[in-house]
């Protein structure tokens, strides 16, 4: 059986080897391997004239001598000190491994670690249990295959630039085509849930991607949320087809669609019993014999035709607009597009409330004169922008246009809006947190009538007095201006010097155990294990004598010391089964940690949106943290000498132990009310989404808390994200789609792979649902208390008693002129 197998492998290394020259590196490798990255270990190198850097562990020859030839290994970009395990096209010889062509610059086509570039003597290994890992150099796991405990038997790297696992019979484990980084080669393809995402100048991941969804081929740009800015519908002309497939109401079902890059096509399919169903088909152009697609960190999508030498630029594959003006970035942050052409917004009066970044390359984009200010929101304006549109709008509510600009210059990061009329001065209303290109448009090309409005900041009025004209008020406040920032300079400087001295708790009672950097550079061994990356700085595990830890480093001392005394002050003088527990802190010179209890579990959103349901919480589980997070609520809300408001009330807040008890965490946002006080004004803080209707107004109460866990029940009750891009129309928002399940009887339908576990839990989850709806009214005074919640959970009051009609009456709580959407805007 020994002989046999091996004679099979033998064979599979002739029949993969063809066309090889004995002196290159083979395409094949057989497991255990190891690879060091330095040029001792992998003699097959190559440096070219921009300074980028091969080290080739396998080379695939292209055996007709036109096409380009594949390698795999580490790739480099000068300097050189960061490098990528990849696959990458080059020209080659055909006699000896020095015949690598450094004339013709490598192409990568696929990347193992663009979130993490690693150094030299970075490893790769095919271990001896199957798996493809990749270490850097102080042997820290980047990335893997995960294929651990599969029969890989070795590595080929195909004449296709496909990198293969395979097993003993020669069957695929891993490719690296099924998945694809930035660029598709001829035969692979993109199917649905997987990502094209573009590669930025440094090679790290950039800020586009193209997916495939259940009703066609979308590209974004990465935002909060994502925003699209191009579409392709499946079309089915077979009405049979269309119907069985039910392309037309609830898309391509179960990850069935793909897209392929074919020969002269890039084509849309879906599968019918087993059968593939074409979708649409892009034509390309097609003058060579090998060619490439990749999305680049412009948001086109470029196909690329190889000239025998090198690859060279054919045509874009996305239909965008006309002269492209709809692409995300194409003048810039701020700036607007006009027929291919670059400008920045200007005022009405003449004034110029901004500048270009770089009056040579108008492209680059526009910045505000004076920056927007949260402490100055009572002097910004609204500028009204002519013939004005954008890209991409998200979510809208329907209201009166001067109500639509007043919630944007109350709304601190409210950067621009947009009022689409549909009667007199009534309409949709988008809010921006975000300003990517504008671009202008002829009204009468888009069918409807549009008003676009972006933000800006003015000064001051000067203060009155006879004495004072306009050309002292001109010349005065530069000067005033120039005197307040040196004021500031000097107390940043002086603050700076104090913090380096002293530390900022001394002497408060009760306060946790203070430690100082060097303790915890060794606690953490050097802070070599990252947990995970909270709201203002990495997580980092540790170990206090036979104790874990964790341990947060704030990022930026200078911004983030407000949210480091709130945490400290907050959490280390409170204590709660529910509360994760502050055993101490670090303010040491211009250093500020903290140490927190070990969570084994990690975080509840790790749970509750696992890809794979098998493995995943019970609704026992889900019950029991539901309840745990209500009653940390309560205690911070009810029990302690001041209300603590936590304000980022969220899943990646709620950390499990070992035993899925469940802690909240982060109280960096956290304020604190006097028992005497009704509420507090304070700036926009939280995460998209969670946060409530009331922050509009910056008017706050606990009660924002009690929205932020609504929203926390209806994703742990239902496993779904409330805002996800990746759901089909009408899915996107989860409280959107909420809304119309109840009105149509069908609650449990927002409840992702129901298998008989939640199937048994039906009424149960239905009464957490109900809970859930009176958490998120949007009139903040009709939401309970965390304590009628807790008492809910626990059985000891009955929702519909306390709660009266608000929960019974679908109509009552759902209207549509009051809808339960989240705040449009975010503040982080």
């Amino acid at each position: 059986m020994h002989r046999a197998g091996t004679m099979l492998l033998f064979a599979l290394s002739i029949l993969f080897s063809q066309a090889w020259s004995i002196d290159y590196p083979s395409p094949i490798a057989d497991l255990p391997s190891l690879w060091t990255n330095n040029n001792a270990t992998i003699p097959y190198n190559a440096t070219y004239a921009s300074g980028s850097m091969i080290r080739a562990i396998l080379v695939r020859q292209n055996p007709g001598g036109y096409g380009p030839s594949f390698a795999c290994g580490f790739i480099c970009a000068a300097p050189c000190d960061r490098f990528l395990f990849a696959v990458f096209s080059i020209s080659v010889g055909y006699t000896s491994a020095a015949a690598i062509n450094a004339s013709t610059p490598p192409r990568i086509v696929w990347a193992a670690n663009r979130h993490h570039l690693v150094k030299e003597n970075a490893s790769v290994q095919i271990t001896r249990d199957g798996d493809l890992v990749l270490r850097d150099f102080d042997g820290s796991l980047v990335w893997s295959t995960n294929t651990s405990g599969s029969p890989v038997v070795g590595m080929n790297l195909a004449q296709t630039g496909n990198l293969i696992l395979y097993d003993v019979v020669g069957k695929t484990v891993w490719e690296s085509f099924e998945n694809p980084t930035d660029t598709l080669l001829m035969g692979q393809s993109l199917r649905q849930g997987k990502r094209l995402t573009s590669a930025s100048a440094n090679w790290t991941q950039g800020q586009f991607y193209l997916t495939v969804l259940d009703h066609g081929l979308y590209a974004f740009v990465n935002g909060d949320p994502p925003e699209s800015y191009y579409q392709k519908r499946f079309n089915v002309t077979d009405a049979t087809v269309e119907s069985k497939m039910n392309i037309s109401s609830g898309g391509v079902k179960n990850g069935t669609a793909y897209i392929s890059f074919l020969q002269g096509s890039l084509s849309a399919f879906g599968s019918l019993n087993n059968t593939a169903i074409k979708l649409f088909d892009i034509s390309l152009p097609w003058p060579s014999s090998a060619q490439l697609i990749s999305l680049e960190d412009d948001g086109h999508l470029r196909v690329y035709g190889w000239d025998g030498i090198s690859w060279e630029p054919l045509a874009d594959v996305l239909d965008v607009y006309p002269d492209g003006c709809a692409y995300p970035t194409v003048c810039g942050e701020y700036g607007i597009c006009s027929k291919g052409q670059c400008s920045c917004p200007t005022g009405n009066s003449g004034d110029a409330p901004f500048r270009e970044l770089d009056d040579r390359h108008p492209d680059m984009g526009c910045s505000l004169v004076i920056p927007l200010s949260c402490d100055l929101i009572q002097h910004q304006q609204l500028l009204p922008l002519t013939d004005v549109t954008y890209f991409s709008f998200g979510d809208s509510w329907a209201t009166h246009e001067e109500s639509c600009k007043e919630a944007c210059l109350k709304a601190c990061t409210c950067k621009a809006v947009f009022f689409r009329h549909q009667n007199d001065s009534y309409g949709s209303c988008y809010l921006m947190p975000k300003i990517f290109s504008l671009m202008s448009y002829k009204p009468e090309t888009i069918g409807y009538n549009l008003s676009a409005y972006i933000k800006v900041q003015r000064l001051p009025p000067p203060p009155s007095s006879k004495d004072w004209n306009v050309t002292a008020y001109h010349v005065g406040v530069p000067v005033l201006v120039a005197f307040i920032a040196l004021l500031i300079l000097i107390i940043k400087r002086t603050i700076s010097k104090r913090m380096q001295e002293d530390d900022p708790f001394k002497g408060i009672p009760g306060m946790p155990t203070r430690f100082t950097h060097k303790q915890l550079k060794q606690a953490t061994n050097n802070f070599s294990k990252k947990l995970g990356q909270g709201g203002f700085g990495p997580v980092y595990e540790g170990k206090l004598g036979n104790a874990k830890i964790a341990v947060k480093c704030l990022r930026d001392i200078g911004n983030g010391k407000e949210e480091f005394m709130a945490e400290v002050i907050t959490i280390g003088t409170t204590h709660h089964i529910n509360l994760v527990r502050l055993i101490g802190y670090c303010s040491d010179k211009l250093h500020r940690l903290l140490v927190y209890e070990y969570m084994s579990n990690g975080s509840l959103d790790k749970w509750i949106f696992k890809k794979n349901q098998s493995d995943s919480l019970s609704w026992a589980s889900r019950y029991k943290i539901i309840l745990d997070i209500a009653k940390g609520l309560a205690y911070l809300h009810e029990e302690c000498r001041q209300k603590i408001v936590h304000l980022d009330i969220k899943p990646g807040n709620i950390l499990l132990d070992d035993k899925f008890n469940a802690k909240i965490s982060d109280f960096g946002l956290a304020k604190l009310i006097d028992r005497d006080q009704s509420h507090v004004m304070t700036k926009v803080r939280g995460t998209r989404g969670y946060l409530a209707p009331e922050w509009l107004t910056s008017t706050i109460t606990e009660k924002a808390d009690i929205y932020s866990f609504g929203v926390v029940l209806l994703e742990t009750v239902s496993r779904r994200k409330i805002l996800d891009s990746n759901q089909p129309e009408g899915g996107i928002n989860l409280i959107n789609l909420l809304q119309e399940k109840i009105k149509v009887g069908q609650v449990l339908d927002i409840v992702e792979n129901q298998n008989e576990d939640i199937l048994s839990h039906g009424a149960e989850m239905i009464e957490v649902i109900k809970l859930a709806v009176w958490c998120l009214q949007r009139e903040f005074s009709k939401r309970p208390a965390m304590s009628q919640v807790v008492k809910i959970l626990e059985g000891a009051m009955d929702t519909e008693s306390t709660a009266g009609s608000e929960i019974n009456s679908r109509d009552e709580i759902f209207d549509a002129s009051s809808p339960l959407s989240p705040v449009p805007v975010s503040a982080r």
